[in-house]
């Protein structure tokens, strides 16, 4: 088993999970906004995404679907119009909160409003359907795990991956999804929609335009 590359891998990954991203904002919504369960559940379902971006890379699958343009560009469509919809809805939502003028009587109305399941596919499907995840999964492990590695190493990347994106997102869920905190960040929900949204419709944008 090579230790070595499991902790640049380990390091590199969690590198890409702290820096701000779809999966990041999506969270935070989650956490600030809905309830502890369904925020851990959406932290799941990125982490399960992660898992299958991970086995998909290990495998091959992702670099044949990366190789043919026209799957890959079916890919990209398919991601960025999922992520454009989550983004518009940020928005309007956060519009709608503006023109109704919120007050204390209102806000808990945009509380509460998923399921746990509803979080988890949302989760599931905001990693996994990002072309950018799958591309940096696809160039981290064609860089890094080389036909000599080790079946075991492979299993315990895709372990390790998978824990870190776990203990990443399900601690920002409890965190943020505490009634105090939720409390004293419930005034900033337009500003956290509309960061969401513009977030989300700005990397559908990138990968359709990256596609003229």
């Amino acid at each position: 088993m090579d230790l070595s590359l499991l902790l640049s891998l380990a390091v590199i990954h969690s590198v890409a999970l702290a820096s701000p991203g779809p999966d990041f904002a999506l969270v935070v919504k989650m956490a600030s906004q809905e309830r502890r369960g369904t925020a851990i559940a959406s932290a799941i379902g990125i982490s399960v995404a992660i898992l299958l971006h991970t086995l998909l890379s290990l495998t091959g699958v992702s670099l044949l679907i990366k190789s043919s343009d026209s799957i890959f560009i079916i890919v990209q469509l398919a991601g960025a119009s999922y992520l454009g919809w989550m983004g518009l809805n940020a928005i309007i939502s956060t519009l709608r909160n503006y023109k109704a003028g919120m007050t204390d009587k209102e806000s808990p109305q945009i509380f509460n409003q998923l399921t746990p399941k509803q979080g988890f596919m949302q989760g599931l499907y905001t990693n996994l359907l990002n072309p950018k995840a799958m591309v940096f999964f696809i160039t981290l492990f064609s860089a890094m795990i080389t036909p000599e590695v080790s079946l075991a190493t492979k299993v315990c990347a895709a372990i390790i991956l998978l824990s870190l994106s776990l203990f990443w997102f399900v601690l920002i869920a409890l965190v943020l999804s505490k009634p105090a905190i939720q409390r004293k960040i419930r005034h900033a929900t337009p500003a956290i929609n509309l960061l969401t949204g513009l977030l989300f419709t700005g990397v559908a944008i990138m990968i359709v335009s990256g596609l003229m």
